[in-house]
């Protein structure tokens, strides 16, 4: 029913933003990867949204890209899995680290997300594979062998999938995987 919003941003109270589209104000809510990147209040913004309307409830969500929304919708198909839950995975990880999740099977970084167990990991890699990853991950499967296997050894030390990736842009692309991990952990260090 509704699919973007384009307005003012009036107020930020995550996960919570408040859109004035001329003179009316729709509350949404947003994962933590689309809150980071709206501008401050008082600036235009615009949403993709997925509304859903419930017995007690008509909830709006919005998303800054369309990759988000997409897989905010495949992650509601799944049983078990409501509109919370799956904004949660958004906010825990991006699409592009939920891509690379369901095309290498790796429940380990979704029992990571806040309310998602490794029951409920396993079901949503089993229900994404296929409708997630390949497809959406196109830049997931840019990476490297050398950058995916030094992506792993920072998780495996404790860091998070945000802070791994964060430490990677800082690589150079033809770095092996020793000298990578050396690098990546100085820079982590600072």
């Amino acid at each position: 029913m509704i699919g973007k919003l384009t307005g003012t941003l009036s107020d930020k109270n995550p996960p919570e933003v408040i859109v004035d589209c001329q003179g009316v104000g729709y509350e949404v809510n947003v994962p933590m990867s689309t809150f980071y990147g709206l501008p401050a209040t008082g600036e235009k913004v615009s949403l993709l949204t997925h509304f859903v309307v419930r017995e007690d409830a008509q909830i709006l969500y919005g998303f800054g890209t369309a990759a988000e929304r997409e897989a905010f919708r495949q992650l509601i198909k799944i049983s078990g899995v409501g509109p919370r839950t799956a904004l949660s995975v958004l906010s825990g990880m991006s699409v592009t680290e939920l891509s690379q999740a369901v095309t290498r099977q790796e429940a380990g970084r979704l029992v990571k997300v806040p309310g998602i167990g490794k029951k409920t990991a396993e079901r949503l890699l089993l229900e994404l594979k296929g409708k997630l990853g390949a497809d959406l991950g196109a830049p997931a499967a840019a990476v490297g062998d050398a950058q995916g296997d030094i992506q792993q050894a920072l998780i495996a030390l404790g860091y998070s999938d945000k802070e791994a990736a964060a430490a990677l842009k800082g690589l150079p692309q033809d770095v092996n995987v020793s000298e990578g991990i050396k690098l990546a952990l100085k820079a982590l260090a600072k």
